[in-house]
């Protein structure tokens, strides 16, 4: 991980402070294995790692031929961008069809799912970050969709 924070300005006030961090996304911990559904997906939350304070961010993999779990939020709006792969993703009662590079905004209340195809499917998820603002759905969403 590298960090950085540029230097006071000459006059003895503070320049503006920007500080970053970089971190490999694959090396943040999977937490799947610790809930139980390691079988169907990767699921690495990435906020801590990169040290952000109001951003969340997550990686997922999600096995070729696999469904994940559904939920929703109560305040945070996501969007979703497809990294690899290609699938399916259910929205309340809508299923679309999903591949590289698309794009997904989905507003909180909005029951949302993935499914991936054959060759899996990778996606990152932004939002911002609300501790405690998510309800994973255990009961089947897709109804065979």
């Amino acid at each position: 991980m590298r960090h950085g924070l540029p230097p006071m300005s000459e006059r003895g006030r503070y320049a503006r402070r920007v500080s970053y961090t970089i971190k490999n996304l694959r090396e943040v911990e999977d937490v799947a294995p610790k809930f139980g559904f390691d079988s169907v997906q990767e699921a690495r939350f990435c906020f801590q790692d990169l040290e952000a304070a109001d951003t969340g961010l997550a990686y997922h993999r999600i096995k070729p031929g696999q469904r994940g779990l559904g939920h929703r939020h109560e305040d945070a709006e996501e969007i979703y961008v497809v990294m690899g792969g290609n699938g399916r993703v259910k929205l309340d009662d809508d299923v679309r069809d999903i591949g590289a590079f698309d794009a997904i905004r989905v507003a909180p209340s909005i029951v949302r799912a993935f499914e991936a195809g054959p060759e899996g499917l990778e996606l990152l998820a932004f939002g911002p970050r609300r501790e405690g603002d998510g309800e994973i759905l255990r009961e089947d969403v897709w109804g065979d969709a």
